[in-house]
């Protein structure tokens, strides 16, 4: 293969997450929001539903910790990789 041919960019498909910042991996709109500030949540938890694409997807804590932010309303439409809530994780 020349190098004429090699791709000079490439379109990144995931990107790199903080554990605690849980994302919107879809454009959806917010259906329901489980948690509120201040929360404590365990890893697997639920923290809200994200409807998309006919279907109702639970999106769930990554981490043990607390809520430190909620930065959706339900009804709200949302962007792919948009923050949706912000944990903190829990000292033991």
């Amino acid at each position: 293969m020349s190098e004429n041919n090699l791709r000079k960019h490439y379109r990144q498909l995931y990107i790199e997450v903080e554990p605690g910042q849980i994302y919107a991996f879809i454009p959806g709109t917010i259906m329901e929001i489980f948690v509120k500030k201040g929360d404590k949540v365990t890893k697997g938890q639920p923290l809200c539903t994200l409807h998309a694409m006919k279907m109702d997807n639970n999106i769930c804590s990554t981490i043990d910790g607390k809520v430190e932010k909620v930065n959706i309303k339900e009804g709200q439409s949302v962007s792919k990789n948009d923050v949706l809530i912000s944990i903190t994780r829990e000292e033991k």
